[in-house]
Formats: structure tokens, sequence, C-alpha cells
């Protein structure tokens, strides 16, 4: 029993055939070769990701399966293949340095799906013919696309938001910081500057324990200064370590001669840092840092005797011609 009309349409896809066989042939390199690596903007993985998804439709449609196969059978075969031949790639790609990614068999696998399920709706005159439970598969697809087309829009919007953020390297009324900061942190009503949240960072005795700003606006260029503001809770001075690190160090040896690293000690209350840009530029021992590719900013201790708390109030850059 199978889930697809025989009308005459179903062979016009043919002629899409060669097309589909030259965009298989232009993709299949970039599986292994080029694209963004671990530390890639989300954008531009998120977009990248998304060839998965043509990539398999655009064999499916080379290769006809349903010359030979129908109904279940023609979904179980090309499902199950789909799932080999991703995780022969993903295995590949493990080898020549690139990072494998269980979500791409998914990606896959909706690229095959939306072919399957939406060729008989094209090919057929009449949507009555099509049985009910291709239309289902039909929907399902569809939404399976729309979901990853609406994580590459909020990486779109996410981008688009650390664009215009500037001066600021932070927009404290997020609610929730984790798309942005990796570590134990939340947002908090105390301590916060100017009616502003603030972000309560929890620091353990492990030792190293922080907080790290992983998307953040990377131009620093027209900007001197640095501007930290920190609430210290606690009745004792709190020692932190502020780290900078831009892409080629991340892309590097992880030396800490390559990187800006300075002390910041938090008496009790509130607490004001402004640090020389000129100096984060100069940090790295054998070049200059790139302070057009700024890519992460750490607050962590070292080696806490008992566990702290402190409270991020603004983290924003400042030129000397402007407040």
């Amino acid at each position: 029993m199978g889930f697809e009309p025989d009308t005459p349409g179903t062979h016009e896809g043919g002629r899409l055939r060669p097309l589909a066989l030259v965009g298989v042939l232009a993709l299949t390199p970039l599986l292994f070769f080029g694209g963004p690596d671990w530390i890639a903007a989300y954008l531009s993985t998120s977009v990248w990701n998304l060839g998965h998804i043509a990539l398999f439709a655009l064999i499916t449609l080379a290769l006809h399966p349903w010359r030979w196969l129908r109904g279940v059978r023609l979904w179980l075969a090309v499902t199950v293949a789909a799932l080999v031949v991703g995780l022969a790639i993903e295995a590949v790609q493990s080898q020549l340095g690139r990072e494998a990614d269980g979500q791409d068999l998914l990606r896959n696998l909706i690229g095959v799906w939306l072919v399957l399920a939406w060729r008989p709706l094209l090919a057929s005159h009449r949507i009555g013919r099509v049985k009910p439970p291709m239309l289902i598969l039909a929907a399902i697809s569809a939404l399976l696309l729309v979901f990853e087309l609406g994580k590459t829009g909020v990486a779109t919007a996410q981008q688009l938001e650390l664009d215009r953020l500037l001066p600021r390297l932070y927009d404290f009324s997020h609610t929730d910081p984790s798309p942005f900061w990796q570590g134990r942190l939340a947002s908090s009503p105390d301590h916060g500057a100017a009616d502003s949240p603030s972000l309560r960072i929890e620091l353990g005795t492990e030792r190293f324990s922080g907080v790290s700003l992983n998307r953040l606006p990377a131009d620093w260029r027209r900007f001197d200064t640095l501007s930290v503001s920190l609430f210290n809770p606690g009745s004792e001075p709190l020692p932190l370590t502020l780290r900078i690190n831009d892409l080629k160090h991340e892309r590097g040896d992880n030396a800490y001669a390559d990187r800006y690293n300075t002390s910041l000690l938090l008496q009790p209350g509130p607490n004001r840092f402004e640090l020389p840009l000129s100096e984060v530029a100069g940090a790295p021992r054998q070049r200059a840092m790139d302070m057009a590719r700024i890519h992460r900013v750490m607050l962590f201790a070292v080696n806490l005797p008992e566990p702290r708390v402190v409270y991020l109030q603004d983290l924003r850059l400042r030129a000397m011609t402007r407040d």
C-alpha cells in the first residue's frame, strides 16, 4: 500500500535530475573542505548548516528512488540510507579536523523527507488524489524545515543586535544571558546600575571559576577604554582576573603570552575599573591584538577558599570624545 498517487505528473520531475546532479557535485566537496570552524560566528554556522538540507534534497532528486520503491518501503529505505551516509560523512569529517555534529543527521533527513513528501503533492493534478498520510508527512517535513529556518532567524536577530549594541558589550535587559554567556550566572534585580538588572555570577572553589562572554561586538577600534562595573556583596576583598582573547588567539595554542590578562581586586561594595585598550592591543608578546576581531571576554577567580558571589553591573567601551 503506497502513500502517493501514480500520476503522469510524477515523471515530470525527471527534468530536474540534471540540475540536481550539478547541485550535488557542487555542494558535496563543502562537506569536507571549507566552511565555518568551531569558533565561527553563530549566524555563519547556522546558515552553513542549512546546506545539509539542500544537499540531501538534491541527492534524493538526482537518484529518483521512487523508480524502484513506493510507499512505506520507499520511506524506510531512503531514511536508513540517509542515516548511513550521514554517519559516514560525520566519521570522515572527524578525521579531517572538522567537528562532528549529530544534528546534521536530522538536517540530512529533513532534506530527504521534504522531497519524498512534497513531490507527490506537486506532481498531483488534484490535492484530493493525495492520501492523508502523505499530507501529514508533508506537513511534518515542512514544520521541521521551518524550525531550522527559525534557528537561522534567531541567529540573524542576535547578530543584528550585536552590530548595534556598541558601545555596550552586553544588554543587561536580557532575562536569559545563556545565548551570550557561559558559566554560572543569571539576570538579577539586585545591585543593578541605573535601574538596570545586573548579572549575578556564582564563583566556586575549583581552580578556575568564572564566566565567559562569547557573543559580543568584535570591532573595538573606535574606542579607548574598557569600563567594567562590579559589585562585591561580601565583607572581604575579592580577587578576579579579566581575560580578553581575539580570534587569532582562539585559533592558536592558547599561550598565556598571546592574550590580555589583568588582575582586578574588588573591594566590598561597588567597584569600577577603567582599562586602557592600548594595553589590550599591546598585550600579546609577539604580535598586536586584533582589535577588530575581539572574540571573548572572561571574568574568573582562581583557587577561592570558599564560594563567592559577585554582580556584574556594566560592561562597555568608551572613547575619549564621548561619555
